[in-house]
């Protein structure tokens, strides 16, 4: 059995169809689990319960941690490292390998023009350092409990179903609706993004790979090096929309997080959009032979799959 902790998000949906190319026991732990394919065992609970996560990894092969929090930093502050902690202890007991689906937050402001898998931990908001916590955690977990794991980290994502996509939200949701795209800091510069698709079957080709333990991978996306201007450029021409766009500038979103908390929750993570964001998952094409994904395709297939809505 192999077990996905957080199954309800954008990528554990799409994980837990790919988990079955190796495994036909799947088993969903998570808030509100439910269902993908029909037949996956649920178990319904909080992470932070360390009993739910013991009973949720008891008799599983492989654990994929995919939960995604709301977006705020006390709250990562707060729960993050329990549930490391609990799923942790749990995988040790159980002799059970862990795959992490991680972010870039941990990563140097200076190393986000170009990003892969040496680039240097040192990260300069509260959010990344909760993660570069989580990364520590889990080293020593290895080193002093025998915890066998790896990191699958992506980029931003975007893709059919991802609700929380930020091309999504920005650009496809909104030329949909009618309006003009939204971009952050600066529609001239180069940022990455991962194919759901992609990352979910990667994820499940790296947990089901002994040899991929002990590693960082970067999860495959686009070498392609488009600026946010030229992504809204393309969405447009696909959706036969014109190319209007917004630029949310840090004094916009200074003004904005006056009255909203997420839009708060933004601005510390400017940096990341302020300069080149590229993401380099070159070590795990050349590793599996992977083709990620190009962003025509993949913007043609979110559209196509019904992932924007109205």
């Amino acid at each position: 059995m192999q077990t996905i902790l957080g199954a309800g998000g954008d990528i554990g949906k799409l994980l837990a169809t790919a988990l079955r190319s190796y495994t036909n026991k799947v088993q969903l732990a998570g808030r509100n689990p439910e269902k993908v394919k029909g037949d996956e065992e649920l178990l319904a609970g909080d992470l932070q319960d360390p009993a739910l996560v013991n009973a949720a990894v008891s008799g599983s092969t492989v654990a994929y941690l995919t939960v995604g929090l709301p977006y705020q930093a006390a709250i990562w502050e707060k729960q993050w490292p329990l549930i490391m902690s609990n799923v942790i202890a749990a995988c040790v007991q159980h002799h059970c390998k862990l795959v992490f689906f991680d972010n870039v937050y941990s990563y140097a402001q200076t190393e986000i023009p170009f990003m892969n898998e040496a680039s240097r931990i040192d990260p300069p908001s509260r959010k990344g350092r909760v993660r570069a916590q989580l990364l520590r955690m889990l080293a020593t977990a290895a080193e002093t409990q025998g915890l066998q794991y790896l990191i699958a980290r992506s980029a931003d994502f975007y893709g059919p179903g991802a609700r929380n996509g930020i091309l999504n939200q920005l650009v496809l949701n909104n030329f949909k609706k009618g309006r003009s795209a939204n971009w952050q800091s600066n529609a001239h510069k180069i940022h990455s993004f991962t194919y759901t698709p992609d990352a979910a079957k990667a994820t499940a080709l790296l947990g089901n790979t002994p040899e991929a333990y002990g590693q960082v991978w970067h999860l495959p996306t686009s070498a392609e090096q488009l600026t946010g201007k030229q992504l809204i450029e393309l969405a447009a021409q696909q959706m036969q929309v014109k190319p209007r766009y917004f630029v949310l500038s840090p004094l916009l979103l200074a003004l904005g997080g006056l009255f909203s908390r997420t839009i708060n929750e933004l601005r510390e993570m400017q940096y990341q959009n302020s300069q080149d964001y590229f993401f380099d998952s070159s070590k795990f094409v050349k590793a599996f032979g992977f083709e990620p994904t190009g962003y025509s395709d993949g913007i043609r297939q979110t559209m196509m799959d019904g992932a924007v809505t109205a």
